[in-house]
């Protein structure tokens, strides 16, 4: 997809199809009124047939408009103006995007006064936009014998006033569009089968990345976690015949020595729960527990892709859980990197068990901060449902910080508390601690157990359980979090808009 901005009226721009709102009941936005106004009134006359009346998702072309230069012009229903709002202007974006592909367009330019947003610039909207047309246009179709052909449709052009910034507006672009390719990676990464996305396969797509954009990547086998001590990330791979892979991946574009930002991603590529086996509905959904180092590294490619002046690291534990003769048992303890020990009370509770050790191994790169990715718990899509990700931190300024990256990026979190009461249910009478502390609070005991590997740094949890991906009609993977971490570490670069 080519996208570009013209710095133009609407009502003066030429080409295939020109793109613009309409609010609820018959309200033209600023570039429908302004189209309007040229043609002598014939958009007022379409609205008051009533062929169009703004209802949101509603859309409508129109042919020869008079003395309009666009060959069409394509009206978007925004729903009602005190209604329109970030959420509402995305999908205005997608909806358009399939309107223009059922029609067989190759070209389309959007009027960005013709989606006005009162509190966001032109910049912003921009970057917003790009992410979802790109979000839009998205297939997962490469194991379907006869699949779709792909769209006509192959540039977009944003029209922006002339009095805008330009330089911002590039910026704007330049961004969405590295968005957009990291969370493409994470969701391809996220909707490939379990047999084809194994711990192998994650370890090739690093260093695939790795070789692409000049990066330091290296794996460690079995026998090197071995031989450090990493026997809680182990005991997780111990029923598969899938190798686990340890993978360390450095991007180095900030001040030479510096010390990092590290994001550690969960690598489950398949969770069966191991011998606390979970129910068969629904099972096939786990081959997306991987869904945070999908994530982690669609967030590295975009940094790359935008060459932001920081030092990123890369951490992905990686393993399937599986139930086997040599598979972890309920009561089982092991000692993990840290040198703590755990009692295996469940097996199913394994994302904690190779997050720990790998926050562990973080702390060698003496890092700034330490941000970890997991669809860990049920529990926090029963607190937050499918709409926010789980925040918990030790650190109050960074938990402010992700969270005003949510909110900028519309990709958003809610924090939760990280009290020490909550650890109480933690305590093992065989062990230094268990991996799980019960039902209630399951989402927080969980990062209780993550924050006992990581007093030496600053530190924050994402439970993406609820947000990673979608089910029913629309299942497939979301790549979320990579707009909310992208945002983040633009705003540590120093590149937000």
């Amino acid at each position: 997809m080519e996208f570009s901005i013209k710095t133009t009226h609407p009502e003066k721009q030429r080409g295939p199809c020109v793109v613009v709102g309409v609010f609820e009941p018959r309200e033209p936005s600023d570039a429908a009124r302004a189209i309007d106004k040229l043609s002598g009134a014939y958009l007022s006359g379409v609205l008051k047939r009533g062929d169009m009346n703004g209802k949101f998702g509603s859309t409508l072309f129109l042919r020869d408009v008079p003395a309009f230069r666009a060959e069409r012009l394509l009206l978007v229903g925004l729903g009602r103006r005190n209604d329109f709002g970030e959420k509402e202007f995305m999908a205005s974006i997608r909806n358009a995007v399939k309107a223009i592909i059922a029609s067989g367009a190759k070209e389309a330019a959007f009027a960005l006064s013709g989606f006005p947003l009162v509190k966001r610039s032109a910049a912003w909207k921009i970057r917003q936009a790009v992410i979802n047309v790109r979000d839009a246009l998205y297939r997962f179709d490469q194991f379907k014998k006869n699949a779709a052909d792909a769209p006509a449709l192959k540039k977009i052009s944003f029209l922006a006033a002339p009095s805008e910034d330009s330089r911002k507006l590039d910026d704007a672009l330049a961004q969405g569009q590295a968005i957009a390719d990291g969370v493409a990676f994470a969701r391809t990464l996220g909707n490939l089968p379990g047999n084809v996305c194994t711990p192998t396969h994650l370890a090739e797509s690093a260093l695939r990345l790795a070789e692409e954009h000049g990066l330091a990547c290296r794996v460690l086998e079995r026998d090197d976690m071995k031989k450090l001590g990493m026997n809680a990330l182990l005991s997780v791979a111990q029923g598969s015949h899938e190798p686990p892979k340890f993978i360390v991946l450095a991007y180095e574009g900030g001040k030479a020595g510096g010390r990092p930002i590290v994001l550690v991603g969960k690598g489950i590529t398949f969770d069966s729960g191991g011998i606390s086996l979970k129910p068969g509905e629904g099972m096939d959904e786990m081959k997306f527990d991987m869904s945070g180092a999908a994530s982690v590294l669609g967030t590295l490619l975009s940094v790359a892709r935008m060459k932001l002046s920081l030092n990123l690291t890369v951490i992905v534990p990686a393993a399937e859980n599986l139930p086997g003769g040599g598979a972890s048992r309920p009561g089982d303890i092991v000692t993990s990197l840290s040198g703590q020990t755990i009692e295996i009370l469940n097996t199913d509770a394994e994302g904690r068990l190779i997050l720990c050790d790998a926050l562990t191994y973080a702390e060698r790169f003496n890092p700034e901060i330490v941000i970890d990715v997991a669809t860990l718990t049920g529990a926090c899509v029963v607190a937050l449902g499918h709409v926010a990700t789980g925040l918990f931190s030790n650190n109050d300024r960074l938990a402010l910080d992700l969270a005003s990256a949510g909110r900028e990026s519309f990709d958003r979190v809610w924090q939760l508390p990280l009290w020490d009461d909550y650890r109480e249910s933690l305590k093992s009478n065989f062990a230094d601690l268990a991996n799980i502390g019960g039902r209630p609070a399951g989402s927080i005991t969980a990062a209780c157990f993550l924050s006992r590997f990581t007093e030496k740094y600053k530190w924050a949890h994402l439970d993406i359980a609820g947000t990673a991906w979608k089910s029913g009609v629309e299942k497939g993977s979301t790549g979320r979090p990579v707009p909310l971490l992208t945002h983040f570490l633009l705003s540590r670069a120093g590149k937000a808009l």
